[in-house]
């Protein structure tokens, strides 16, 4: 068969990736310095409520302040994250541009006052609307809409947890279980990397930097410098854990999803539930202490024996049932109207939880192993992205120790993930996710509907 060559598919294709590089790049430049400004607040305000730990008895005021402004302001963007996608699904009237600063507000009054709560749907949201404004500027068609919508998702997600691939990939993930369409992977792959590397410019000019993690147990047993091999007593150990990791997912979402319905029919007035729900943080923290606070990235430098993400690495940094409690904090935070995002607080879960599988598993010299697992599987579990989370866990923990990819490492991640994601089942912390390919065989949900209707259909 004679070699055909159309030149004018290739002129429309370079056209393409013009138009997407005039268009994407800038707008993950104008996310990544509106992430940057958010984790430069986010580490000011952290930093103030560690030294002022008396600021948690306000929580309830900061509270009804988060729900009238929403009440009287924030309405059109009460949807959050699931907005953004209901969006890009339906585009219909586009996400606001008052959502960003909306939730960038009640998101630092959230961490400055104690609630659990996390950093990604705030830049998931900052992204969203930043997108969608700029999508309203240039008149863009339905189909760019889409596109620059799953961009800004792109740019705030590896914006924000210094994971452009991971953030690219997820925003194609996300939308649909099961299903993955590559027709935007070009500007989410520009908005992603173009915000990750400005907000880490920017954030350096503070002294602020991610937080580097390291699975140190590899080294230590030479399976690093050695000849790389795969422990298939450990492979099975990962699963077991995975399954335990998928179903910390489904306690996650569900409780928060059973959370918010109750807060919404209990309380009808919306700016009294988060007042309700600080109380009830503020008992649960008289309770079980404050470890479960706030970011819980790191432990609080005035009590440094505080259980955290970091100490969870380590074979005494975490209880048995920190994972729990992490749930339980973060579950009244949002769903009681408290703002921020889930991400963070899943990942203090995982890691928790995979520091309890390490020492229940018999394998307690690998215990930043199964943290790290856990880390990314719970996320996996809870988003139903297991391929965006198995390359998070290759750039978080992988990619910057020296030959840990070739020592079996990314065969547990991936193992942890896809594991994690099964045994979730159809469930989620995005309701407006689209039920694209069942996991496992013919399921009782029709194809393409919501979450929230599977889950509805369930009571």
């Amino acid at each position: 068969m004679p070699f055909r060559w159309d030149p004018r598919e290739h002129v429309a294709l370079a056209k393409y990736v013009v138009k997407w590089l005039l268009i994407a790049a800038p707008v993950g430049a104008l996310i990544g310095s509106a992430v940057a400004l958010f984790l430069w607040a986010l580490e000011l305000v952290t930093r103030a409520r560690w030294d002022h730990p008396w600021l948690l008895w306000l929580l309830p005021i900061a509270g009804v302040g988060i729900g009238l402004l929403y009440q009287l302001l924030g309405k059109s963007v009460e949807g959050g994250n699931n907005l953004i996608m209901e969006q890009i699904h339906e585009p219909g009237g586009g996400v606001p541009a008052r959502m960003a600063p909306l939730v960038l507000v009640g998101t630092i009054v959230t961490h400055l006052f104690g609630g659990s709560a996390g950093r990604e749907g705030t830049a998931v949201q900052m992204g969203g609307s930043i997108a969608s404004t700029v999508s309203r500027w240039l008149r863009l068609d339905e189909d760019d809409i889409r596109e620059l919508l799953m961009a800004g998702i792109a740019g705030g997600f590896g914006a924000v947890f210094g994971t452009p691939l991971t953030g690219a990939v997820f925003a194609l993930e996300v939308l649909a279980i099961g299903m993955l369409s590559y027709r935007a992977i070009l500007p989410c792959l520009i908005a992603s990397i173009v915000g990750d590397q400005v907000a880490t410019a920017l954030l350096a000019t503070r002294g602020i930097q991610h937080t580097a993690y390291s699975i140190k147990s590899f080294a230590a047993l030479g399976l690093v410098h050695g000849t790389p091999h795969l422990s298939w007593a450990l492979t099975g150990k990962v699963a077991i854990a995975a399954v335990a990791f998928g179903l910390a997912s489904v306690i996650f979402a569900e409780l928060t999803h059973g959370l918010s319905r109750a807060f919404r029919a209990l309380i009808p007035w919306p700016a009294l539930r988060p007042a309700v729900g600080g109380a009830l943080v503020i008992a649960l923290a008289l309770l079980v202490g404050r470890d479960y606070l706030g970011l819980g990235v790191t432990s609080d430098p005035h009590h440094p024996n505080e259980v955290s993400i970091l100490s969870s690495f380590h074979l005494h940094g975490a209880t048995a049932w920190s994972w729990w409690w992490k749930i339980l904090f973060t579950a009244v935070t949002l769903a009681s109207g408290f703002k921020g995002g889930e991400v963070t607080p899943l990942f203090f879960v995982g890691a928790a939880l995979g520091n309890a599988m390490a020492r229940l598993l018999g394998v307690p010299e690998h215990v930043d192993l199964f943290a790290g697992l856990g880390f990314v599987a719970v996320f996996a579990g809870a988003t139903n992205t297991p391929l965006a989370c198995t390359i998070m866990g290759i750039e978080l923990f992988g990619a910057g120790s020296d030959n840990l990819l070739g020592s079996g490492f990314v065969v547990y991640v991936a193992a942890a993930c896809f594991l994690a994601y099964l045994f979730s089942g159809h469930t989620g912390i995005y309701l407006s996710q689209r039920l694209g390919n069942g996991k496992f065989g013919d399921t009782q949900f029709a194809k393409h509907a919501s979450l929230l209707t599977a889950r509805e259909s369930r009571r």
